[in-house]
């Protein structure tokens, strides 16, 4: 199973491809380390980005993409760009989403038995919560 971990920041969609075959867990290589727009206010600006997102799940072959889940009140509660973002991937046609809450991911990543070391993956820094999101959903199919 091929599956895009999605982290939602401002106007960015940071993601990581992760496959899992026969128990191996690999990290795809991807054209792109983030989707971003300028405005998202603009309509067009966002079927664009819509269109992209859904253009880089075919080209790879992307089963599942699985974001991972913000806040909606409270101090920590996610923006309103972030969150037109998440609807724009939800309603793609022909992508199959999901949300993961960080914690539910804490939870499933403490309990596998595959230790995944970061530093290790050579991704880039800011992918990693992407990264983690698209272990955890991996890792409780």
């Amino acid at each position: 199973m091929k599956v895009c971990g999605i982290e939602l920041k401002a106007n960015d969609a940071i993601i990581s491809l992760m496959s899992l075959e026969n128990g191996l867990y690999t990290l795809l290589d991807c054209r792109v380390k983030k989707l971003s727009i300028n405005d998202a206010s603009d309509g067009e600006q966002l079927k664009k980005f819509q269109f992209d997102f859904g253009k880089l799940m075919t080209d790879y072959q992307i089963e599942h993409a699985v974001i991972r889940e913000r806040m909606t009140k409270g101090k920590f509660a996610g923006g309103a760009a972030g969150f037109k973002l998440e609807a724009s991937i939800q309603l793609a046609d022909g992508i199959s989403v999901s949300l993961l809450s960080p914690s539910k991911a804490k939870e499933i990543i403490k309990n596998s038995q595959v230790v995944m070391n970061f530093e290790e993956t050579g991704l880039k820094q800011f992918q990693e919560q992407a990264f983690l999101t698209a272990f955890a959903y991996l890792e409780s199919q």
